[in-house]
């Protein structure tokens, strides 16, 4: 940030050094459609074997798959919806529409994919044993458990990657994003593989045993652990949804604040995020200098135009401080 006065009209945007979450260019977009593509396959290679073997577990799997697939679909266009420019209805951008369509993907998991697995699982217990054939569901596994591997494989690349930007640990990291569409991937492929894993060990069990029960616990286990799933989900989305915003992330913006030129003191602050990597402002901030009322709106809109140059912030909102308020914790600059 430069020494240089507001009404240059030079003077650099508020600097706010935020890590990307975002990933590279389309990073996200290609997540998403590498979990398409293994998702489809897939769900059609478990329907298939669960018809033919009659295995609760596979159906389970199966309805797991479509889910996942269905939910990409959805999170392909939170991506576009979320990344159209502002305009005057919308001032504040698109952004939160990417956790209207994840909530809906979300939502979609925990009714395909949850809901369906313990409904099948629950009628196993009491419908009559079949014997099942389970080399089919052994081979169909071990094929699914490979692309769903290579899918969380680049879910988890981009989450080391940004959480490595933003200095904590990946799991927190993922948890706390903005980016509900890295989010959804990485939980749901992280869920695909362990719910491979209940299905084929139900399966086992079932071989070993010779009791089917086994097969409908397999069932029932994914369809609870997809529930758990959706619901964290869903959660998080709604989060967002009703304006949540970061004690990290506030931090940062009242430091770059306070790095303004122009900016005395700021006495009030509020940060959200409407988007993934979007922020809405609004702060009271006393300038420095004893301008004239005019020439001060003046100075105020242009110093409300830099803020709004960072990259990360959507919209900003400045007010004058009254004289009286004190300043932020570790806000006040010296006198320049």
């Amino acid at each position: 940030m430069t020494s240089q006065d507001v009404r240059d009209d030079s003077a650099a945007p508020v600097s706010v050094e935020v890590p990307d979450d975002q990933g590279k260019g389309g990073e996200s977009t290609l997540t998403v459609l590498i979990a398409l593509v293994a998702n489809g396959l897939l769900a059609a290679a478990k329907t298939v074997a669960g018809f033919l073997t009659g295995s609760a577990s596979m159906m389970a799997e199966a309805a797991h798959s479509w889910a996942d697939t269905g939910n990409e679909i959805f999170l392909l266009i939170a991506e576009k919806m979320g990344k159209k420019p502002r305009d005057e209805q919308h001032p504040r951008g698109y952004g939160r529409a990417t956790y209207i369509w994840s909530l809906v993907a979300a939502f979609g998991l925990f009714s395909a994919g949850a809901v369906v697995s313990i409904w099948h699982g629950i009628s196993e217990l009491f419908a009559e044993p079949e014997t099942p054939s389970y080399t089919i569901n052994y081979i169909i596994l071990g094929i699914a458990f490979l692309l769903e591997g290579s899918s969380f494989l680049q879910a988890s690349r981009q989450v080391h990657g940004a959480s490595k930007r933003w200095g904590m640990h990946p799991l927190r990291f993922v948890e706390r994003t903005s980016n509900p569409t890295l989010r959804a991937v990485f939980f749901e492929d992280f869920a695909a593989l362990l719910g491979i894993l209940l299905a084929g060990g139900g399966i086992a069990m079932h071989q070993l045993t010779g009791d089917p029960v086994w097969d409908a616990i397999g069932s029932l286990a994914v369809g609870v652990l997809l529930a758990f799933v959706a619901v964290f989900l869903m959660r998080r989305n709604m989060d967002y949804l009703l304006g949540e915003g970061s004690a990290e992330m506030r931090d940062r913006v009242l430091a770059g604040l306070c790095k303004h030129p122009a900016i005395d003191k700021v006495t009030y602050l509020h940060v959200e995020w409407v988007g993934p990597s979007r922020l809405f402002v609004v702060a009271a901030v006393d300038l420095t200098g004893d301008d004239a009322e005019p020439d001060l709106a003046r100075r105020l809109r242009a110093v409300e135009r830099e803020v709004e140059d960072n990259d990360l912030i959507e919209d900003a909102v400045l007010t004058l401080a009254h004289p009286d308020d004190p300043a932020l914790t570790h806000c006040e600059v010296p006198q320049r």
